[in-house]
């Protein structure tokens, strides 16, 4: 599955990771120059928390686009109604950042998302979006403590490590409010391969990032091992931003037959999280 984030994408490179979150209300915006690939005169963006319904529907329309249009998803999501919206059941327990396009030209358009959700909202919704594809009672004392980020998407004209990086601290930014210490999500990657893609990358990050045995997690559906593995792998941005960060891949990915990906269920630590990294996220009271 794409993360609460369908969540990360690869081949199409960063698109989905999968977490969910409860309403925790807007914060001011930042304003960030966008890398120079960005189609824009003045590629200018904020970075902010949704404050009202109609920006988590712009948010599910971007997500609709990356999912559903440019990954060809199968299947609407739960209780949609609306044709060009992707949204399930923990959209409304989730807070949804939203980066928009504010340069000359620009409309202030989404040009990127995702969604976390917090402890105190996964009571209300009955559980965390990550248990629906791995038993997850390996890390039960943990989950108190943890925010779940999902559905990451970026529009195609703006996928980048700097957009990627501005995401991470805002929602790195929202663990330190929330007073938290982990966060965790599934990041996807297209099998439409056959999935070597995605086994070639799953036997480079067992030998590099594999959690401790003892918080290692089995998927659901486990993805089928293939012989056609991918001459080179390229680590996608989102599962590459956990890593510089000190995340490490909790297991084997599940396989999410509706949006045909591979899912690999990541957890950051802030105790884990390099110095230089800390201090790009936080700034100097970290």
């Amino acid at each position: 599955m794409p993360l609460n984030m369908p969540d990360v994408v690869a081949t199409a490179e960063l698109v989905s990771m999968g977490l969910r979150m409860a309403s925790l209300g807007s914060q001011s915006g930042t304003s960030i120059k966008a890398p120079a690939r960005a189609s824009t005169r003045d590629p200018s963006y904020t970075v902010a928390w949704a404050a009202s319904p109609a920006e988590v529907r712009e948010a599910q329309q971007l997500r609709h686009r990356v999912f559903f249009e440019e990954l060809g998803a199968s299947l609407p999501t739960y209780g949609s109604g609306h044709a060009d919206l992707d949204r399930d059941r923990f959209d409304p327990y989730c807070a949804h950042l939203i980066v928009r396009a504010t340069g000359r030209g620009q409309r202030g358009q989404v040009v990127a998302t995702c969604r976390v959700l917090a402890p105190d909202a996964v009571l209300q919704v009955g559980g965390l979006y990550a248990q629906s594809e791995f038993d997850l009672e390996p890390l039960c004392d943990l989950l108190p403590s943890t925010l779940e980020m999902g559905r990451v998407c970026v529009h195609p004209a703006w996928r980048s490590g700097l957009i990627v990086m501005a995401m991470w601290r805002a929602v790195g930014q929202k663990l330190a409010a929330l007073k938290l210490d982990c966060v965790l999500g599934c990041s996807s990657v297209s099998v439409k391969d056959g999935a070597g893609f995605a086994v070639q990358l799953w036997k480079q990050l067992q030998t590099t990032h594999l959690a401790p045995a003892n918080r290692q997690v089995v998927p659901r559906i486990s993805l089928a091992l293939t012989q056609r593995l991918a001459a080179t792998v390229t680590i996608p941005p989102l599962i590459a931003g956990y890593l510089r960060c000190g995340g490490k891949v909790l297991g084997p990915p599940a396989f999410d037959a509706v949006f045909e990906t591979a899912d690999f269920p990541m957890i950051l630590n802030l105790a884990d999280m390099p110095a230089r990294y800390n201090k790009r996220i936080f700034g100097e009271r970290h």
